[in-house]
């Protein structure tokens, strides 16, 4: 899933594709380079954030979507909290809501996932992006979060929801301390009771930062590369990530050593193994 921010004060690429035209460029570059899924947000939900009124993230998500529908096959995802959003971008051509609040900010949300039939990313969050990461505190983070995303599906599944077509994001940043995202990233495996695909968001977090040296976001893909590697060995079937090429290659290895396979190629001399012919005149 590849990171398209159609914002001014997203953390990492933040005013960079606020244009539709640069938008657009650059979700249909994303999907010539390897994503599946294209996600396109027009609020940010950094820490500290504050919400953006309906009609201007419309304003920002709704053409971008339109053109890249036309443009490539790869899946659309539309990044908001909010269901009249939701619904505009899902009539624009995306099938996808991801919605930080786990269908909690808007009671409407779950209703017109059902009504359009979307897929539905359900996120978990402790607080709001405004004050979630004010000391959050846990007990067993995952077992938490496991549980959150119980009642999250029994929500989801008396509003009509699909779920068969819902994929739970631990919230990885998201009203969390470090630890508890490294807690998370290690033990994911635990979420595969719930039965559920599983996306995994760490591209150039904070978290990752602290670990080497406090390097800026746009430093952060070596870190990334290791979080998403990390993340699929133990059980992530979507990573978001902004620097597509480079993580699909981590993904592809990865996944690679997870299934105990070579990767698909044409085989190479070095690899056959064929015994030497003799020869018949001895």
């Amino acid at each position: 899933m590849g990171i398209l921010n159609v914002t001014p004060d997203s953390f990492s690429d933040g005013g960079l594709y606020l244009d539709a035209d640069k938008a657009v460029a650059h979700g249909l570059d994303m999907a010539a380079k390897g994503a599946d899924i294209i996600d396109v947000g027009g609020e940010s939900t950094r820490p500290g954030a504050e919400p953006v009124e309906e009609e201007e993230e419309m304003r920002r998500v709704l053409p971008v979507i339109e053109r890249l529908a036309r443009g490539t096959d790869a899946l659309l995802s539309v990044d908001t909290n909010k269901a009249t959003v939701a619904r505009a971008a899902l009539k624009a051509g995306a099938s996808i809501v991801n919605d930080i609040s786990g269908l909690g900010f808007d009671p409407r949300m779950a209703g017109v996932v059902a009504e359009e039939d979307a897929a539905l990313v359900l996120m978990h969050i402790k607080g709001t992006p405004n004050d979630m990461n004010v000391c959050p505190t846990y007990d067993d983070v995952v077992q938490e979060v496991t549980q959150y995303f119980r009642e999250r599906l029994s929500y989801a599944q008396a509003a009509g929801v699909d779920l068969d077509r819902v994929v739970l994001d631990p919230g990885i940043g998201f009203g969390k301390t470090t630890r508890h995202n490294y807690t998370l990233l290690r033990d994911l495996g635990r979420l595969a009771e719930l039965g559920r695909p599983i996306l995994l968001g760490t591209s150039r977090k904070r978290f990752i930062g602290e670990a080497i040296g406090n390097k800026p976001a746009e430093e952060r893909v070596w870190g990334t590369a290791a979080s998403v590697a990390c993340g699929v060995f133990t059980g992530a079937h979507i990573v978001r990530v902004h620097d597509v090429p480079e993580m699909v290659d981590v993904v592809r290895v990865t996944e690679a050593v997870v299934s105990a396979a070579q990767p698909e190629r044409e085989a190479t001399q070095q690899d056959k193994c064929v015994a030497p012919t003799q020869s018949s005149g001895s």
